[in-house]
């Protein structure tokens, strides 16, 4: 066993008796543990009751939090001619066509989110080994192709958050904002996430829904939070 260092001894001994707390405790105790140089990210991982290997039972989308998640997010944007011009006026930090393409098959993905219009999916397409691992590929589904790319870009540079469950033990993670928040937005936030979750059930999942929620930063343990 790993020994622990006096850091991390220091906030296990702040951590709740109780197995699990409110959204409001745990975000106080969470608050504790800002004791780093860096502004850490703080997380949210809620484990569902669903069979992750059931297409029609995966759950993934895409929100814009109320207080953004405290980090501009680099976009790369697949576009040309107006609607190009239309991507660099709303924010976005790299527009091209086949030479950002050859870019990427080479190993750059210096980007947290790539956007493209319908046109440009025969370029983006053979990208999906590269994007596809790294989440990054477009996707209709998650609002990444699309012709509206100003208001798409506006909310991601915003703060908009993208999830799917995993494969393995149906659990759905996300950056939810950061341990320098203010505790009321912070719970705001992580209100938002959890109840746009609730909304997603699919309807073939059967017994309960959501089996457990855990809040954590950077570099702190876990708080289990009350469903």
């Amino acid at each position: 066993m790993p020994k622990l260092t006096k850091r991390m001894k220091k906030m296990k001994a702040v951590l709740p008796k109780q197995e699990t707390v409110t959204l409001p405790e745990a975000v106080n105790v969470l608050k504790k543990f800002n004791t780093t140089k860096f502004d850490q990210t703080v997380e949210i991982a809620m484990r569902l009751g669903i069979d992750p290997k059931q297409a029609d039972q995966i759950v993934r989308g895409s929100i814009v939090l109320p207080h953004g998640i405290g980090k501009s997010l680099r976009i790369a944007v697949f576009a040309k001619g107006d609607k190009a011009s239309e991507a660099q006026n709303a924010g976005a930090d790299f527009i091209g066509e086949a030479e950002m393409a050859a870019k990427m098959k080479d190993g750059w993905t210096d980007f947290d989110v790539c956007i493209a219009t319908p046109d440009m999916m025969g370029i983006v397409g053979p990208l999906g080994r590269v994007l596809g691992p790294r989440g990054l590929m477009p996707s209709p589904r998650a609002g990444t192709v699309t012709m509206d790319l100003a208001k798409t870009i506006r909310e991601y540079k915003a703060g908009k958050v993208e999830f799917r469950s995993d494969k393995e033990g149906g659990i759905v993670h996300a950056i939810v904002g950061k341990l320098s928040f203010d505790a009321e937005k912070l719970r705001e936030n992580i209100e938002t996430f959890v109840n746009f979750i609730l909304q997603l059930k699919p309807a073939a999942v059967k017994g309960q829904y959501v089996k457990t929620v855990a809040l954590s930063a950077t570099m702190s343990p876990s708080i289990r939070v009350t469903v």
